[in-house]
């Protein structure tokens, strides 16, 4: 009796311990990916998502070290402490309403970079309002998602629900 007690009770910490090893991963393919696997998979399907005009006027910032970051990440909150990944194009010029993003927060950072994009859709809704009716319309339709592994979806631009639907998939894809 007590050989059956020890077998079983050894029988069920292998399990646990075979399904602690499994592992959720970070994505929904079940693997995982490097943040420079995700920062590809991101430009990619921002990139994708847009024309050849706009890919040239407004590129996607994929590094603290880009000539646009120091002025376009701070906009968005983005840090190198608080993104492990991260696809951006937004804006510069306060004329026009437009943001696409994709980042994945570091560990314990998705409130804050959350927090960040959520004031960046409310700072350019507030530009727009008295100024320009049809980009505050833009701004006020922003869609922000966050996906099963974790990453942070932004999407203000015109037609923004077919852009974030063919990000996603692409990212899903």
């Amino acid at each position: 009796m007590k050989r059956m007690l020890s077998l079983s009770l050894s029988a069920l910490l292998l399990l646990a311990a075979l399904v602690g090893c499994g592992g959720s991963g970070n994505n929904a393919g079940g693997a995982d990916k490097t943040p420079e696997e995700y920062t590809e998979a991101y430009k990619t399907a921002i990139e994708s998502a847009r024309d050849d005009e706009l890919n040239k006027v407004v590129p996607v910032i994929t590094s603290t070290e880009d000539d646009m970051a120091a002025m376009i990440l701070p906009m968005l909150g983005i840090t190198e402490e608080n993104a492990a990944s991260f696809a951006v194009a937004i804006s510069s010029m306060n004329i026009k309403a437009y943001g696409v993003a994709a980042i994945l927060p570091a560990e314990g950072k998705s409130e804050e970079v959350l927090e960040g994009v959520n004031a960046f859709v409310e700072l350019q809704k507030q530009s727009f309002q008295q100024y320009l009716a049809d980009q505050y319309e833009i701004a006020n339709a922003a869609k922000v998602e966050t996906l099963d592994d974790g990453t942070i979806l932004l999407v203000m631009c015109e037609d923004q629900d077919t852009v974030l639907e063919a990000i996603k998939t692409s990212l899903n894809g």
